[in-house]
């Protein structure tokens, strides 16, 4: 399966648009996978470097994580103040404790408009943005997290971190990176 919605200016991006290879992840913040992925993830874009563009995307299993959908709505209200990264990582390097306390904590942490957040969270208001990458990745094949895509095409392997580094530095080096 192929990505359905191609990576945009709409998306949370670490990496030049020019780097030979993207990793797309569609994630849940609750998810234990996500969460032994994130270091995983962490690890392979200190190695490949300026190759690498990563980008993130929502997919919260409400049904069997509660607080995913807090967590997604948390990091997009943080990104609305251009700290989403900060918030990402500290979700999921906090990942243990989620909930609204470490949500509040991370608030004051990144030194966010404590009112503003608040008030986006309450009105819902990146709700629609959440459910448009869910409805992406299902669209994508994505059927549960993490859900990795490089250059577009679903990666099915294993995402342990040298078959994972291994597979994207292949698609780099056929991207001509």
């Amino acid at each position: 399966m192929s990505l359905t919605i191609p990576v945009s200016a709409n998306d949370h991006v670490q990496g030049a648009a020019d780097a030979p290879v993207t990793l797309v992840e569609y994630g849940d913040y609750q998810c234990p996978y996500c969460g032994a992925a994130y270091g995983i993830v962490k690890s392979v874009q200190k190695h490949l470097g300026r190759k690498l563009r990563f980008v993130f995307r929502n997919f919260p299993l409400n049904q069997a994580h509660p607080m995913a959908e807090l967590a997604a709505e948390a990091a997009e209200a943080a990104g609305a103040q251009g700290k989403f990264w900060e918030m990402h990582d500290a979700l999921y390097e906090n990942q243990e404790q989620l909930g609204q306390e470490l949500i509040e904590t991370l608030v004051e942490r990144l030194q966010l408009d404590a009112a503003r957040f608040e008030a986006d969270l309450e009105e819902r208001k990146f709700q629609a943005r959440v459910k448009h990458d869910f409805m992406g990745g299902v669209r994508s094949g994505v059927n549960g997290t993490p859900g990795f895509f490089i250059n577009g095409k679903r990666y099915d392997e294993s995402w342990d971190e040298e078959p994972l580094k291994a597979a994207l530095l292949t698609a780099a080096a056929h991207a001509g990176g």
